[in-house]
């Protein structure tokens, strides 16, 4: 780990200048200038003094893991469309099979459908975005309009149709991930 680096990372978070960093911590600018640029090491107490006044701890200064992406723009969507069936299903959270759930956008050409879902552990939300679509849960059609919200145990066969003459868009939400 490159220890300055990540000093002058917090230094310059925290809007400090490198004399200000040292008056806080009773040291030289010249030696918070070293440090930065890893001509000098503290010590631990030093250390432990830098990171009081840049706001963290010994543990988060050290923690090697990368920070997991929690926003995903469009460009990085995946979409798949399926001619026979007339509809288009968007991934929105790339990789989404390593997390608990997987939302999908299933835009529904005028009657068109989802794949039909055989019976599987987990639960399942959709909100209807545009248009109007129906639930089939087990053979038993449910409406869902604009608006309207749908939930439900996925332990049955289920699939989406849209019987109407307009587009139908449905964000659809399945734990765990099945799309």
């Amino acid at each position: 780990m490159d220890i300055g680096s990540r000093i002058r990372e917090l230094r310059l978070e925290n809007n400090l200048t490198q004399e200000e960093l040292a008056n806080r911590v009773e040291l030289t600018k010249g030696y918070i200038s070293q440090l930065e640029n890893n001509l000098t090491s503290p010590s631990i107490n030093t250390l432990l003094d830098i990171l009081e006044v840049l706001g963290t701890n010994i543990s988060d200064f050290f923690d090697m893991k990368k920070e997991e992406k929690v926003v995903f723009k469009e460009e990085e969507f995946f979409e798949k469309n399926n001619n026979d069936l007339h509809h288009k299903i968007s991934w929105i959270v790339p990789n989404a099979l390593k997390y608990e759930m997987e939302p999908i956008i299933i835009e529904i050409e005028p009657f068109g459908k989802s794949v039909i879902d055989d019976p599987h552990s987990g639960e399942e939300f959709g909100y209807v975005l545009e248009g109007e679509i129906n639930l089939v849960l087990n053979k038993k059609k449910h409406k869902v309009l604009r608006g309207e919200t749908f939930y439900y145990m996925a332990n049955v066969e289920h699939y989406l149709e849209n019987n109407s003459k307009k587009n139908a868009k449905v964000l659809w939400i399945s734990t765990p991930p099945m799309f």
